[in-house]
């Protein structure tokens, strides 16, 4: 097993390692006040549109899209990984400079796998230019939504229309002035079986009957600037029947070819969260002193610090294996590793994070260090995509099927 990156991606690494320390570490400050003066909190910082420029300059752009595709570079999910660990220790500002950020990442992916041309033409390709956002509208407040075929969300046939009725919540990126897509995901025959009730609609965010009812924060940060995350009632919203994304019924079958990659995705992000809040506990701890001696050399951090290194190589490992999979065997091939490392990075990131924070005291807590927002963003993770305790029913699903099977013969 050869671990060695290949000389594609040992170049486009080099690269970003150095657009990250010459212009997104330094921009941060900057990202941070624009966000606090400006009169829109949804809208995007000017920073974030400077630092796109410079990425796409540095041939940056659009590295999540797979191989064959003609619009990015191409990238298998084991070349992408380390550079989106590295996109993760500045989440707020890398990963949009390089026109990978969720949820516009699984957005394409879908429009790309399963859009028609006119579609393709209208979203795909101003998504793919970075001129647009998107957003992905599934969860819903009203049913336990871990379950996606408990969503209750509408989307009837009315001639050559959909009309589309229901609540909506957490639809990542709706609230941003610059969203113009919202892929629905509702109801379209409520007697099929119970895999095939479901479709996706593509809906303008400025349809009549859109309604947007509030930001849901997240641990008290409204996400602003990526587009938050609304609250959405759809009102006899009516769009063509055209946009209809794939087929009646796939609706589940395209939010699992959606969410598969977007959690690996996450995974790897998680990675370079872990990392940032690790060496910036080694910078604090080295940096000050506390009953006669450097808190570094104290046991107890020694052994955080210890502990976070292998937890990090450990959760590294299994994303890499999960991407290598996903490469040779397909997405749902490597089902049950994507949930595996759904699991175990964010609560990897969370576990090095928290130990940052409490390692910084007063100032982790703080705005004035980035470990809060970090917290947040791993916290939530646990919960996004499918909470942990349905990945973990999966997970065992599978290790006790042979047990299972051995009882009932």
């Amino acid at each position: 097993m050869d671990f060695a990156f290949d000389a594609v991606t040992a170049e486009l690494r080099e690269r970003l390692l150095a657009f990250m320390d010459e212009c997104v570490y330094p921009a941060e400050p900057r990202f941070r006040e624009e966000v606090a003066r400006s009169a829109d909190p949804w809208a995007t910082p000017p920073v974030i549109e400077e630092l796109k420029l410079r990425a796409r300059e540095r041939g940056l752009w659009n590295l999540f899209l797979p191989p064959l595709h003609e619009h990015g570079a191409g990238l298998t999910n084991v070349q992408y990984a380390p550079l989106a660990e590295i996109t993760g220790r500045s989440p707020w500002i890398a990963p949009e400079a390089l026109n990978s950020s969720a949820p516009d990442t699984g957005n394409m992916e879908l429009l790309s796998l399963f859009g028609t041309r006119e579609q393709k033409a209208r979203w795909l390709d101003p998504l793919l230019e970075g001129r647009i956002r998107s957003a992905f509208s599934m969860t819903e407040p009203d049913v336990a939504s871990s379950d996606a075929t408990n969503i209750a969300t509408r989307i009837e046939r009315d001639g050559d229309e959909y009309v589309v009725n229901g609540r909506k919540w957490w639809t990542s990126g709706a609230m941003s002035p610059r969203c113009e897509l919202l892929i629905v995901m509702g109801v379209t025959d409520p007697d099929a079986e119970r895999h095939a009730r479901q479709s996706m609609i593509l809906v303008p965010r400025d349809t009549p009957g859109v309604r947007l009812v509030r930001s849901t924060s997240l641990f008290g940060y409204d996400d602003g600037p990526h587009g938050g995350h609304a609250e959405i009632v759809y009102d006899d919203v009516r769009v063509p029947a055209a946009n209809l994304l794939g087929a009646e019924g796939e609706g589940f079958r395209l939010a699992q070819e959606r969410l598969g990659p977007g959690r690996i995705h996450h995974a790897m992000r998680a990675i370079g969260m872990a990392e940032r809040a690790l060496e910036m506990l080694c910078r604090r701890t080295a940096a000050r002193s506390t009953f006669g001696r450097p808190i570094i050399d104290h046991g107890v951090v020694q052994r955080w610090i210890s502990e976070a290194r292998v937890r990090i190589e450990q959760v590294r490992l299994l994303v890499l294996k999960t991407a290598w999979l996903m490469d040779t065997v397909g997405n749902r091939g490597a089902r049950i590793e994507v949930s595996a490392i759904k699991v175990a990075a964010p609560e990897v990131a969370a576990w090095v994070i928290d130990r940052a924070i409490q390692a910084h005291g007063g100032a982790g807590v703080s705005q004035d260090t980035p470990l809060a927002e970090l917290y947040a963003v791993a916290r939530i993770l646990q919960i996004a995509d499918g909470p942990d305790e349905v990945h973990h029913m999966a997970i065992a699903r599978r290790e006790t099927r042979r047990y299972r099977e051995r009882v009932a013969a």
